[in-house]
């Protein structure tokens, strides 16, 4: 499969100077891979610099004379932007001309436009945000719901894991183990949505359509014990930010230490290659791209501040879960799930 990524060029805070230069490195990458770059006419015309990528034969320009804001409401982006360069992007996805949508924009807003443009699956009530988390393993833990859905049910958090499942089988993850978050490895453990959602994993696996472990705890999320971790988006928001905020109190406290005076900075020169090494395993740009499971095409959130290279792998993201086919085998596993339980009709709550 040759895979087409339609590229928001206009999203993020750095916008061109952080989307073009990825674009032509996954081109570079990838020699069947197609782009199409959405942006404003003045940004994309002949004699701007577009990093090699004007003339390129696998590149088409697509003209979008609007930009969400990082500021921007949600109701700006939806009824006042209708030709922003986010929402031609995911329009895009919509018409078959690509096969992912890759934005660096508004968080909430890309979620609202991509959920009305593509709408969600048969079979699924509400789409959920998903990342790779980095462990000990170096393989990272896929982890869903990270804050599209505050507020859960049961059934809910078993079409997370069936979508969880599908992507992690396009990144390569052969019959990924699929771990529930919880208090405690024990069935009784959690509260009543859990047990329940438990329950249904448990069904889930005897049928031999998931691979459920069970319950897993937070420090397992960094073990590797899963390559699947599922929650519901308060959870998972939560337990994100805790631990970015983790890493970054433990590099900010390595950095002091290796500063603290002419002995343990030649102590830090000695130890730079180890140093080197642990930074890179990680380094959150490795780890950026998020995916919106669950619509009716392939939408992928690159963080706000994300540079050329974290864009890439954000890139790199969609275009691997492009040519796995990941929208197509989340609607087989749900085939095979189906059953005539009643469906929860609640509202989505979002989660900033």
């Amino acid at each position: 499969m040759t895979a087409s990524l339609a590229v928001d060029v206009m999203g993020g805070d750095l916008g061109p100077s952080a989307t073009l230069p990825a674009c032509r490195a996954l081109l570079d990458g990838h020699a069947q891979c197609r782009v199409l770059l959405v942006g404003q006419p003045e940004v994309m015309q002949p004699g701007v610099d577009l990093h090699g990528l004007s003339g390129h034969p696998r590149v088409e320009i697509v003209p979008a004379s609007e930009v969400v804001t990082m500021d921007d409401s949600v109701e700006i982006a939806l009824r006042r932007k209708k030709d922003s360069s986010m929402r031609r992007a995911i329009e895009l996805v919509k018409d078959g001309k690509a096969d992912a949508c890759v934005s660096s924009g508004n968080t909430g807003a890309l979620m609202a436009v991509a959920r009305y443009v593509l709408k969600t699956l048969p079979g699924i009530d509400r789409p959920a945000i998903a990342t790779y988390l980095p462990n000990i393993t170096g393989s990272g833990t896929l982890m869903l719901d990270l804050g599209a859905n505050v507020d859960c049910l049961a059934e809910h958090l078993l079409q997370f894991a069936v979508m969880g499942t599908a992507f992690a089988a396009a990144g390569g993850h052969a019959n990924p183990r699929v771990g529930l978050l919880n208090i405690g490895e024990e069935i009784i453990k959690g509260n009543e949505m859990i047990k329940q959602a438990g329950e249904l994993l448990r069904q889930a696996h005897v049928e031999g359509r998931l691979n459920f472990l069970g319950n897993v705890e937070g420090n397992d999320i960094f073990k590797g014990t899963a390559d699947i971790v599922v929650c519901d988006g308060f959870v998972g928001n939560v337990a994100l930010k805790t631990s970015e905020g983790l890493a970054q109190m433990l590099s900010g406290m390595i950095r002091q230490e290796f500063t603290r005076g002419p002995l343990s900075r030649l102590m830090a020169l000695a130890a730079l290659p180890v140093l080197r090494r642990f930074r890179r395993r990680v380094d959150h740009r490795r780890y950026n791209g998020a995916a919106l499971l669950g619509l009716r095409g392939l939408v992928f959130k690159s963080h706000g501040s994300a540079d050329a290279f974290a864009f890439q792998q954000a890139m790199e993201r969609a275009h691997e879960a492009a040519e796995g086919r990941v929208v197509q085998e989340i609607e087989r596993i749900l085939a095979a799930l189906h059953t005539h339980r009643p469906r929860p009709s609640s509202q989505q709550s979002m989660a900033g």
